[in-house]
Parts: structure tokens; sequence; C-alpha cells
């Protein structure tokens, strides 16, 4: 049976609101409540059709009155944040994350209304570390857990909802665990990263990274919602893409950095608004992550229509290359050459202020790495 009555929260997001207009469109369901905080912007209100709009914030124990008031029996949790700078700050970010979820999951375990639960989570939960294993699989935990940011608190998210399965086993609960999105229209943490001119990587690793194009994820959102699968599910596009290819392909110019360097550009970027190159993110672009996603196309019953490449390519054509394909090679080797130099007169500096050669700075060190590599 479709559900009577559906509750989508993060709706004036874009994922969120292409969720609820999906929905909104399917005349087996009843109603379509989408709530957030802030009302939707122009570009996701259009969409909603028919959504009901309510502004409240999940943090409220208000939010309980919605449920309730509508019957609602399918709630679809979108409203958690992965990037503090848009969430108002880190604890800002952590609040709606943890204790909003915590007040959506009370409201939802006191409405007998509730018959199902889906969570968009991610495969952050699973860390990023050079102990990982090739493929993560739905049993498996992290090798290093997340310290903080958006993975620790997908990680308490997760461990609530448990908690929630136990106290209500009669619900239906979905754990959606989502690879990174990209696409013409979604705006996540990737495509921030990749729309860079010059992306800065760290010297030594290249990443293994899996993609989803952003129509699969609407896609699988919609499926778990009116569908009756149940359990914790990988949601990732076949094949993977090394992250050097996929700044050429996106007409970017790689700038390997010695790891050191690294900490202190992500606090620059942060500050700078460009992008929000968190320490989590780091690790995720040094040593990648890539799951198995079996559980998707057996037991969930979806294949992606897009791979990883596909859905890198599809992203390009919305993207302006800084540089021609020709001319990657060129520019490269061009900042490899001005980072070498800079190096020798680090070391020549530094071999004149000691009264002798030494054989390098650790800063020169670092450099003359970036341009033997």
């Amino acid at each position: 049976m479709p559900p009577a009555v559906v509750l989508v929260t993060g709706v004036s997001r874009w994922l969120g609101g292409a969720l609820a207009a999906e929905l909104a469109a399917d005349p087996s369901i009843g109603r379509v409540i989408g709530v957030d905080s802030v009302p939707p912007g122009p570009e996701v209100l259009p969409r909603l059709g028919r959504t009901e709009f309510v502004r409240a914030d999940i943090r409220n124990p208000l939010i309980g009155k919605v449920i309730a008031s509508a019957g609602v029996d399918t709630v679809v949790h979108m409203n958690i944040s992965s990037t503090p700078g848009g969430s108002g700050g880190r604890t800002s970010m952590k609040e709606l994350n943890v204790i909003g979820t915590m007040q959506l999951l009370a409201a939802c375990q006191r409405a007998p209304s509730v018959r199902r639960l889906v969570l968009k989570s991610t495969s952050a939960v699973y860390g990023a570390s050079p102990r990982d294993p090739a493929v993560f699989t739905e049993s498996m935990q992290a090798r290093r857990v997340p310290g903080g940011g958006f993975a620790k608190d997908s990680l308490d998210i997760e461990g609530y909802v448990r908690s929630f399965t136990r106290r209500r086993p009669e619900v239906d609960v979905a754990v959606l665990r989502f690879t990174n999105f990209i696409g013409p229209r979604i705006d996540s943490l990737l495509t921030g990263f990749l729309r860079m001119p010059v992306v800065p990587t760290a010297l030594g690793f290249d990443a293994r990274v899996q993609l989803l194009h952003e129509d699969d994820a609407v896609a699988v959102l919609v499926q778990a919602t009116t569908g009756d699968f149940a359990g914790t599910v990988n949601v990732g596009a076949p094949g993977t893409v090394l992250l050097s290819q996929a700044i050429r392909r996106l007409g970017r110019v790689a700038l390997p950095l010695p790891s050191a360097a690294m900490g202190p550009l992500g606090r620059l970027t942060r500050q700078a608004g460009i992008t929000d190159y968190s320490p989590e993110q780091m690790r995720f672009l040094n040593f990648g992550r890539v799951v198995d996603t079996r559980v998707l196309r057996e037991e969930f019953g979806y294949t992606p229509r897009f791979t990883t490449e596909q859905a890198l390519a599809d992203y390009a054509r919305t993207v302006a290359p800084v540089v021609g394909p020709e001319l990657v090679g060129g520019v490269a080797a061009a900042a490899e050459h001005v980072v070498g130099q800079v190096a020798t007169l680090i070391e020549d500096v530094g071999s004149l202020a000691g009264g002798r050669r030494r054989p390098g700075t650790p800063v020169a060190a670092g450099l003359r790495a970036v341009r033997d590599a």
C-alpha cells in the first residue's frame, strides 16, 4: 500500500525538494508535507507542486504536533547538514543534526500513526584511513572512527535510529548510506571542491572516488519511501575514478602539496567561504572510500542509471574548464617547475644561514617532493 501521508524534513534544500516534488506527483499518495526552518528558495518552490510546506524547526518539540495532527505514516529525514558554514557554525550544525534528530525520533515514537521511517545517511560513517578495506559492506564498521564533524554526527544519528527501532519494532526503518552526490543541479561538498580552478591535493595520495548521480539519489529516496525495504543499504554508482582523473576531466589543475600544508589550507578556504575543506573531507580525499552495492541491487531492487564515470561526465557538462585537455599537462608541468625553484631557493637560504649546505628544510623537502613527483 502506498503511504497516505508523507513528511519530508529539509525540504528547502535541493535534494529534499526534489524528493517532495516526485512524491507530490504520485496520485496514489494522499498528502506530502514538507518541513524546514527556512522557506524554499525560488529554485525549489516551483517544483513542489501540491506539497504542503510547514515552517518548523525539528529541534523544537512542536514537530510532534505536526506529525500527530496530520496523521503522518511515513517520515523521511533529510534535514541533516554536512557543512558548518551552511548551518551557522559547527555548534549549530551539531544541534540541527543530533538534537534535531532526537526530537524528530521522539515525535515519531509518540505518534501511533507512524509506520515507516527513512533516514538519509552517508557512507562517511565508514570513515577514511589507510587501514580501510578495498570495499565496505553494510556489516562493516569504520577502521578509524570519525572524531567529529558530519561523519561523527551521522554515526550518532544512526545510533539513535537503532534505539528507535528497539522501542518501536513495528515501524519499518530504512537507512540509506549515500556516497558523494554529483550532478548539474545539486550542491555538495565534493562539487564545491571540484569547482575550484586549482584543486589542492595531498602529495603522494590519489584517492578512489565513488559517486552517485543526483537523479539516482532521488529515485532511491522515492523507492525507499514508497517501498517496503527495511534495513541498511549502501547507495552508490558502479565503478570508481581516481581523484586525479576527476580533476583532469573537469579541466581543473591539481596542485599537490605536502600533507602538513593541507590543514592550514583547509582553514583558509573555510574562512574565505570558498569550500568547506574540513579535516574529515581531507582524509576522504587522501584515502578515498568505496562501498559494496550488492544489497542495493539485489535486496533493495535498484540499479543506478549512471555509473560513476557517467555521473562525472554529466556534471562536467555544466562546468566550464579552466584549461583545455591539451593544456592540462603543460600547466601542471609549469606549476611543478615553479615549486621546484621555490624549494631550491629555500634550501639555498637555509644553507647560507647555517654556514653549511643542508639537505633541506621540511618545507623545502616537501616542495622538492612535489617537483620530483
